[in-house]
């Protein structure tokens, strides 16, 4: 094994070592000594990350095993690794923004009893993103899919004595299964038709094999490309929260702040846009599953934006951007913009994680209450956090010189010019977009820290209104929590906001400074070839080609931008929420009255919920005590088990009248018997 080869072991091993020092032995070390074993593994992990990044820039790739696991027959069941400019990035993002956030758990998670725990799994939850990234086959790709699957289970629940995020931890799980099931058997179509799982094999021998055809019901005929790549854009659907697999992602809120930042901005979420990437060879030989991700990203990028408009919670309204933003980065894999969508990943990173961290440091403030109707001018007293999450905000909502801008703008003009069916509608979807996510963008932050301070005003109408809804939930639920188990109803009376502990703001200092600057590295991340071999585009696909030839700089695109629809809807989405939550703040409530139907449909998640706990839920639970009463107690209790009971007791009960005890009845027998032996004899 090379020095090199020793390196790349060393990015994810080093978080696991760290996980397994603070999981296995944080009660024996203690809380400081388990912080500081696990972010020291991060800093090695990014260290590590960084060196091998500088290497792959300097024309260094890598693809190979470092480890066979089994051999079956010609297939090699491998550990193995592929380092490109796709995987390096990827590698870079994560490890930085999971320093970042372990850095913040120290402040955030201070008074925990699972402290030790906690830094465990977070750790173990990049060993486990770190592995997928870094896959070159589809094996260890499998295998990091499931665990950042099984530890965003863990982490979502990690306060398991509360109800709620118990049936969100089971959630987020039994959704990810739907997903995955897709998932494997996209796998398993590639190891049935290729006869490796290598992705080199594979993406070489994907052409020849572009023209086949599999009949998944007798007499219709698909294209074997078409079915692979949907069936792995499946398991993209449930790791990437795309409609209608989104819904156990704003449920994730569960969760402490700092693993939804995690989960959010560098890990889980991205695995699937990341894999479609990946797999841009085998997508690109099939428009049809081109134009069904472009659709089923629209889809989710317009709706669960609007749904973040009427969110109270300022986590929540946090969570639905993402699946928003995932939408954005989904349309531009339908539309062959493979490198603008992990642009946008890439900077998108850096303004959610912010975001997050951002509001779990207002939370932390306001003694753990996470409505915004009970905030209100907190920008005088946390200026830090009000100034990292108005960046955040800005770059969120796509607004210049914010590196939001530059890969959103990007997304939407590869969709203007995409040539795939769904891509008109697409881009009308992405374009109205905008205008929601500025308003939504900018809502949180005037809501929260602009405006009257609501937090001191138990009187005042919002805060009633709020009191009322909690009433309400706490009488539906009696289980309603906040973050940390607290009842989060009764926060007056605490005193005067303030910032938060160094720990939390240097986290947020560091991630909005390339939530500024990120995007201004479009010109060689979306444009100067980047990728290279990592991403393939098929010719046909021009859209990228034709903007790249536009292209004039980081300063052109901006002064073009002026002259753009998607500019100036972004600007009127953030004036409405200034004009709604600042100029007019009566507002808000007198519409909520007047458009009480459309309101309450986003409010209710489009049904979709309900309808997943009536049909889904319902109906396993139907089928289940079907089962049971005509399975298991009808058939096997009172035929099989009873009723053999029964009929050896009915032929117990006639053989009992020959068992008489009478010599002459048993001689009267014999006789019988001996007739019938002779009347047999005679009839032979």
């Amino acid at each position: 094994m090379t020095s090199m080869q020793k390196l790349y072991l060393l990015v994810p091993l080093a978080p696991l070592a760290g996980a397994i020092v603070s999981g296995l032995f944080g009660w024996l070390i203690g809380r400081r000594a388990a912080h500081v074993v696990t972010i020291l593994g991060m800093l090695v992990c990014l260290a590590a990350s960084v060196f091998v990044y500088m290497d792959v820039m300097a024309g260094n790739l890598f693809n190979g095993p470092v480890y066979t696991w089994l051999v079956s027959g010609s297939i090699r069941f491998e550990i193995g690794f592929l380092i490109d400019p796709l995987s390096a990035t990827m590698m870079i993002v994560v490890s930085f923004v999971s320093l970042m956030v372990h850095v913040y758990t120290i402040g955030y998670m201070a008074d925990d009893p699972g402290y030790q725990r906690f830094f465990s799994y977070i750790s173990l939850f990049t060993f486990s993103m770190l592995m997928l990234v870094m896959s070159n086959n589809f094996l260890q790709l499998f295998f990091g899919w499931e665990a950042v699957g099984l530890v965003s289970y863990l982490l979502i629940g990690f306060w398991y004595n509360r109800p709620t995020a118990i049936y969100a931890n089971m959630k987020a799980f039994l959704v990810n299964r739907v997903g995955d099931f897709g998932f494997l058997l996209g796998i398993a179509l590639v190891l049935m038709y290729f006869g490796t799982l290598d992705y080199a094999a594979v993406f070489a021998g994907a052409e020849r094999l572009s023209g086949n055809t599999i009949e998944l019901f007798p007499g219709h005929a698909w294209s074997l490309m078409t079915v692979i790549c949907i069936l792995l854009f499946i398991g993209a659907m449930g790791k990437s929260a795309q409609f209608p697999l989104h819904v156990w992602l704003p449920d994730s809120m569960e969760g402490p702040t700092p693993i939804s930042a995690l989960i959010h901005a560098a890990t889980m979420v991205t695995a699937g846009i990341f894999m479609v990437a990946r797999m841009s060879p085998l997508f690109e030989l099939s428009e049809t599953a081109l134009s069904f991700v472009l659709v089923i990203g629209a889809i989710t990028a317009f709706f669960m934006a609007l749904i973040a408009t009427v969110q109270y919670d300022i986590k929540r309204v946090v969570a639905y951007s993402t699946l928003s933003q995932l939408g954005y980065m989904t349309m531009a894999l339908g539309a062959s913009a493979y490198s603008a969508a992990i642009f946008h990943l890439f900077t998108h990173a850096f303004f959610k994680a912010v975001l997050f961290l951002g509001a779990g440091s207002v939370i932390i403030a306001m003694h753990h209450q996470q409505d915004m109707r009970k905030m209100g001018g907190l920008a005088k007293y946390m200026p830090i956090t009000y100034l990292t999450v108005l960046i955040g905000a800005i770059a969120n909502a796509g607004l210049p010189p914010f590196a939001g801008f530059f890969s959103k703008e990007t997304i939407v003009e590869a969709l203007h010019h995409a040539t795939v069916p769904g891509a008109g509608f697409a881009y009308a979807l992405a374009v109205a977009g905008v205008f929601v996510g500025g308003f939504y963008s900018f809502r949180l932050v005037f809501y929260a820290f602009h405006g009257k301070e609501r937090f001191a005003d138990p009187n005042h109408p919002d805060v009633k209104a709020a009191d009322a809804d909690a009433k309400a939930a706490a009488h539906h639920d009696d289980h309603a929590h906040d973050d940390h188990g607290h009842d989060e109803h009764h926060d007056h009376g605490h005193g005067k906001p303030q910032e938060s502990p160094w720990v939390v703001t240097l986290p947020l200092v560091m991630l909005a400074i390339p939530s500024v600057s990120a995007g201004w590295l479009i010109g060689t991340f979306v444009y100067g070839n980047y990728f290279g071999s990592a991403i393939t585009v098929n010719p046909a696909h021009t859209a990228m080609a034709v903007m790249a030839q536009n292209f004039h700089g980081v300063i052109g695109m901006m002064s073009h931008a002026l002259g753009t629809l998607p500019f100036w809807l972004a600007v009127a989405g953030a004036v409405t929420a200034w004009f709604l939550y600042i100029a007019r703040p009566e507002l808000p409530a007198r519409l909520r009255r007047q458009w009480g139907v459309v309101v309450t449909i986003l409010m209710e998640k489009y049904g979709l919920d309900r309808f997943n706990d009536w049909f889904f839920a319902g109906g396993s639970r139907a089928l289940g005590t079907g089962l049971w009463k005509g399975g298991d107690i009808a058939v096997i209790d009172n035929v099989l088990v009873n009723g053999s009971a029964r009929l050896v007791g009915w032929c117990a009960a006639v053989i009992r009248h020959v068992q008489s005890g009478y010599i002459y009845h048993y001689a009267f027998a014999m006789i019988i018997g001996i007739l019938m032996l002779l009347t047999l004899a005679y009839t032979r």
